[in-house]
């Protein structure tokens, strides 16, 4: 009997294990060459910008985290230290690329959040960013993307799409664009109109009044295409 339990969880040790070990090494190694994209395309942009006032600037920040300065956005990049298993009920599994392959539904996700750069330069503790886009990476290299704009029309066929030095550089250049064009919205008057004497002070020594591109909106309500593996 307890010979049975034990091979029973050996196999899942060597099979379910070993898998997502593979799958965060190379979404790690994918997310590395990410970072030296990044690197590559902000200095060349840099470059081609004549007027000084407008940031564009790469930040590593780590193994998993990177940031781009992008004019007034702030651009966060992160990688999960987990690997996800899509929901029963996500439609690709009725196609025939995850119906061949169960292990090919297991996937590591890098996040791309948009702020304001100076909520981070002014350190506005409260003030919101928002997920633009994730991107699912399986052991085969095949990719999809969940997001906003361009980031989740252009990439949502997991069987046809694989990483590639190419497929990083769109990546990266619809994410500007999206950020770029996602435009600060000022908030309505009633909600500004009444302020206490702590907001006030620290209106005074550091203008930290709460400011987001969109002040009171959550992005999850906006899109149902994504996904809570929490």
């Amino acid at each position: 009997m307890i010979e049975n339990d034990r091979k029973e969880v050996l196999g899942l040790l060597h099979s379910k294990a070993a898998l997502k070990q593979d799958i965060h090494f190379d979404t790690l190694g994918v997310f590395n060459n990410f970072k030296t994209i990044m690197q590559s395309e902000v200095s060349f942009l840099r470059s081609q910008l004549t007027d000084e006032r407008i940031r564009m600037q790469f930040i590593d920040k780590g193994q998993y985290e990177a940031q781009i300065f992008v004019g007034s956005d702030l651009l966060f990049f992160h990688m999960h230290t987990n690997v996800f298993l899509l929901p029963d009920d996500h439609a690709f599994w009725k196609g025939k690329y995850l119906k061949k392959n169960k292990d090919n539904g297991y996937f590591g996700i890098i996040y791309i959040y948009n702020f304001l750069a100076q909520s981070v330069l002014q350190s506005r503790a409260e003030d919101p960013g928002y997920l633009i886009g994730r991107i699912f990476i399986n052991k085969e290299g095949h990719f999809f993307i969940e997001g906003k704009g361009a980031l989740g029309l252009e990439f949502k066929d997991v069987e046809k799409s694989l990483i590639s030095d190419d497929m990083l550089k769109s990546i990266l250049y619809k994410s500007f664009s999206f950020a770029a064009q996602f435009e600060l919205l000022c908030p309505p008057f009633e909600m500004m109109s009444e302020v206490n004497v702590m907001q006030i002070n620290e209106i005074s020594s550091s203008l930290n009044l709460q400011t987001g591109k969109r002040l009171g909106f959550k992005f999850s309500a906006d899109n149902e295409d994504f996904y809570d593996f929490k």
